[in-house]
C-alpha cells in the first residue's frame, strides 16, 4: 500500500525506531506515546483490520508482543505490568489503517499519568528508550 505510513516503516522508506524485526513482523516506538516505551507491532504484510490479518501473523504479532512486555519488565523501562490492545476501526479510535498491536508499559499506581499520557502524548527520548528495549530483548535470547 503506497500511502500507508507503516508500509513506509516496513519498507525502510520512513523512519522508525525498531525494537524487534522477523520475518513476519516489526516492531517500532509509537512517535506519540501514553507512556515511555509505547511501541506498535505491525505484519510486514499489508492488512488494515482484524477482518483481513492472517491469524497466524496475528499469532506472531502477539507472540512479539510478549517478548517486548518481558523487556519493558526487566529493563529501565521498569514496567510492573503491560497493556496490550488493538483498536479495530474508525469507532474503535484506530487512526492508522494497518494492522497494529500497542504494547504499552504500565507503573504500578500510574491511572493519573497514565490518563494524562493520553492527552499530552510526549515523545521524549525516543532512541535511548529504543536502545533499552533492544538490549533487554538481546538479553531474552
Amino acid at each position: 500500500m503506497t500511502d500507508c505510513v507503516f508500509c513506509g516503516i516496513v519498507s525502510g522508506v520512513s523512519p522508525a525506531h525498531v525494537v524487534y524485526s522477523d520475518d513476519d513482523v516489526i516492531a517500532f516506538l509509537d512517535l506519540s506515546p501514553i507512556t515511555r516505551g509505547h511501541t506498535l507491532v505491525v505484519p510486514r504484510k499489508h492488512s488494515s483490520g482484524l477482518a483481513d490479518l492472517d491469524p497466524e501473523i496475528g499469532g506472531k504479532m502477539f507472540g512479539a508482543g510478549q517478548r517486548i512486555a518481558g523487556a519493558m519488565r526487566s529493563s529501565a523501562i521498569g514496567a510492573d505490568g503491560v497493556n496490550l490492545a488493538m483498536n479495530d476501526g474508525r469507532a474503535a479510535s484506530q487512526t492508522v489503517f494497518h494492522s497494529h498491536l500497542h504494547v504499552v508499559p504500565r507503573h504500578a499506581g500510574d491511572k493519573l499519568t497514565f490518563a494524562k499520557g493520553f492527552l499530552t502524548r510526549r515523545a521524549g527520548d525516543l532512541e535511548s528508550t529504543a536502545a533499552v528495549l533492544r538490549s533487554a530483548l538481546e538479553s531474552q535470547s
